[in-house]
């Protein structure tokens, strides 16, 4: 292995903030950029000597391949925290515009919601998978968070906690109880995993979210990610008393001062329950 592929490993490994999934991807994206750097003709570099001809290299090579803005933007991501943890945040600029990077557009009005086909479900052999699906369809959770419930932690009866070891970005966050179905799945959740996670005994998390991916493709539950658009879209209604723009309600521009001050906090409260930072991003789930 090259000094400077070892090099990130190793700060990857010693420093473990985060899901695993984000942990994975860092992992990922770190490694590549070190390639490519070697590939560019930086050899000999090391962890400690990253400089900003580095990045400028890195993004002027992700532009000449044409990669997307969202990808080349999640890439910056992982090359700050590489800067921050060897002690140059300076070296990668806050501003990605500030390297020619356009701004990244969540706006869409096509539905991706879905409904947790009862039907399907039973088709599902795996009664932790099951569960999971269950939660992912009444709380909005991503695909992780589901399998690393927690029901005895996260059930504080009229809100769910999740740790921060749960989630994408290592961001805690809680979700409102809000009604019985909810609070069924909660309860059924607790019976199951008796004091532990909805990873079943003796098995890894790895390996249980092989078993998920297997198992939801098995039975024909496409896009398990649209159970967290359909969550989004329910919130939306239940808050504003309209549909969303995605589920055919009215666009934003046609909305008053009064619906649409009402569509704004909908937005904030909605990305706050979904553990996003920037309400924007609820275009993707809403519509606009």
């Amino acid at each position: 292995m090259r000094p400077l592929n070892w090099d990130l490993q190793r700060l990857v490994r010693e420093n473990r903030g985060g899901s695993f999934s984000t942990r994975r991807a860092r992992s990922h994206v770190l490694a590549q950029a070190a390639d490519t750097l070697t590939d560019l003709g930086f050899r000999g570099l090391r962890a400690t000597g990253l400089r900003s001809k580095h990045v400028e290299a890195l993004v002027a090579e992700w532009r000449r391949q044409g990669l997307a803005a969202g990808t080349v933007k999640n890439r910056m991501a992982h090359l700050r925290w590489w800067a921050e943890r060897v002690g140059k945040p300076g070296v990668v600029k806050a501003d990605n515009a500030a390297y020619g990077i356009a701004d990244r557009r969540y706006v869409t009005n096509e539905d991706r919601s879905r409904v947790l086909d009862a039907d399907r479900l039973a088709l599902v052999g795996d009664e932790h998978v099951r569960m999971s699906l269950r939660l992912q369809a009444e709380f909005g959770l991503r695909r992780e968070e589901a399998i690393k419930f927690q029901p005895r932690y996260a059930d504080r009866g009229r809100r769910i906690v999740l740790k921060a070891s749960w989630t994408k970005g290592g961001r805690a966050r809680e979700i409102p109880v809000r009604n019985r179905a909810q609070r069924e799945a909660l309860d059924a959740a607790r019976r199951l995993a008796k004091g532990g996670s909805l990873i079943p005994p003796g098995r890894s998390y790895v390996r249980q979210m092989k078993t998920y991916e297997r198992q939801t493709a098995a039975a024909g539950l496409d896009a398990p990610h649209g159970l967290r658009h359909g969550y989004a879209q329910r919130r939306y209604a239940e808050l504003t008393g309209r549909r969303c723009p995605a589920a055919g309600g009215p666009r934003v521009r046609e909305l008053d001062r009064e619906e649409r001050a009402a569509d704004r906090r909908a937005r904030l409260a909605i990305a706050r329950e979904l553990g996003h930072g920037r309400p924007e991003i609820l275009a993707t789930y809403c519509g606009s």
